[in-house]
């Protein structure tokens, strides 16, 4: 069982999901460092966030799981990123746990 489905077979209530405003991505690449099963900087220098299959999805607002296993290395990304771009919300209900519009 992979990383990524593990956190795929997880009740949908507790499922995250995380995407990255590229409009905000500085292209630190501090998100990579963190979760590079994640996040990866493309050619363009900002970061986007990769599918289960490893591959990097460049439309605006896409979206991916986070692995419960990656949770805080994803967590920590959001905190530290210095763009604010990296937004961690429940799929469930789309609310925002993590990242700039976080309550």
């Amino acid at each position: 069982m992979t990383v990524r489905h593990e956190a795929e077979t997880g009740s949908e209530g507790d499922s995250l999901e995380v995407w990255i405003d590229q409009d905000l991505c500085t292209g630190d690449g501090i998100c990579a460092q963190y979760a590079p099963e994640v996040f990866e900087l493309d050619i363009d220098g900002l970061a986007y966030v990769k599918s289960g299959d490893d591959e990097l999805l460049q439309a605006p607002g896409a979206t991916t799981p986070v692995p419960l296993p990656l949770l805080n290395d994803v967590v920590d990304s959001a905190k530290e990123c210095p763009g604010d771009c990296i937004h961690v919300r429940r799929v469930a209900d789309g609310v925002e746990v993590y990242g700039p519009e976080a309550a």
